[in-house]
């Protein structure tokens, strides 16, 4: 009987010895936790509203009549393509605003009449570099063509009638700067500001009335800002956040 205990024993201790080693053995370390990392690639449609500011110099032939500034609001929407190189992000994009800059001002060269500018269309084409940072962030600049939709109009001072009229289409430059924020997988909102340099533009008018031919042959300076608050949906997942995995 005594030699039967012993053997269970020795038994029993054999098939807990390997176990307890490999209970003592260490085990793995658990993969560091990486941050999410927001990714801006994709194609992107949106909106933005907000405030502008033109200001116009008007030269009636060799005699400047003086600079105005006139502001509004405006509002429309962008639509673009963005892909991201480690922190680096560079895009296209296209946007279009509709816009209410208009002022009326009495002329210093012919008092008798007033000239009334309006802007009432902008449009921008430009590419994008980026900064992600903060990983939800991004930094920007941005530059390319403007182009604005405008009417030159001059009036009667005492009865405010029409006298003649022109519209035209200017085309520029613009450079820009702007912050997003990706609050959402897809969605992302910011601030941007841009300044248009559209340069110098002629009108002319054929009327029949003398002293006022002389005045309508005309050159307008124009510069334009922009701040508008914008938001973007990204199409496909593309800004969905990505996790590294083990």
């Amino acid at each position: 009987m005594k030699k039967f205990l012993l053997g269970a024993t020795a038994l029993v201790a054999i098939g807990i010895a390997p176990a307890s080693a490999a209970d003592l053995r260490p085990r793995p370390a658990p993969p560091p936790y990486v941050a999410p990392i927001y990714d801006w690639s994709g194609f992107y449609i949106g909106g933005n509203g907000g405030w502008g500011q033109t200001r116009n110099c008007v030269d009636f032939g060799t005699f400047p009549d003086g600079c105005r500034e006139r502001s509004g609001g405006l509002a429309g929407g962008q639509l673009g393509y963005r892909w991201q190189a480690g922190t680096w992000v560079f895009g296209l994009e296209g946007q279009g605003d509709w816009a209410d800059l208009s002022n009326t001002r009495v002329s210093v060269f012919r008092p008798e009449f007033s000239t009334r500018t309006k802007t009432d269309g902008i449009g921008l084409f430009t590419g994008q570099i980026g900064w992600a940072f903060w990983n939800t962030a991004l930094l920007y600049v941005k530059g390319g063509a403007a182009v604005t939709s405008n009417r030159f109009s001059i009036l009667d001072t005492p009865t405010g009638a029409e006298l003649a009229s022109a519209s035209s289409t200017r085309w520029g430059g613009a450079v820009g700067v702007g912050w997003e924020w990706g609050f959402a997988p897809n969605w992302s909102a910011g601030l941007e500001y841009d300044h248009l340099f559209m340069g110098d533009a002629n009108n002319s008018f054929s009327v029949a009335n003398p002293a006022l031919a002389a005045v309508l042959n005309s050159r307008i300076t124009q510069d334009v800002d922009m701040v508008t608050v914008r938001v973007n949906y990204r199409f496909g997942g593309y800004g969905a956040p990505v996790v590294a995995r083990y």
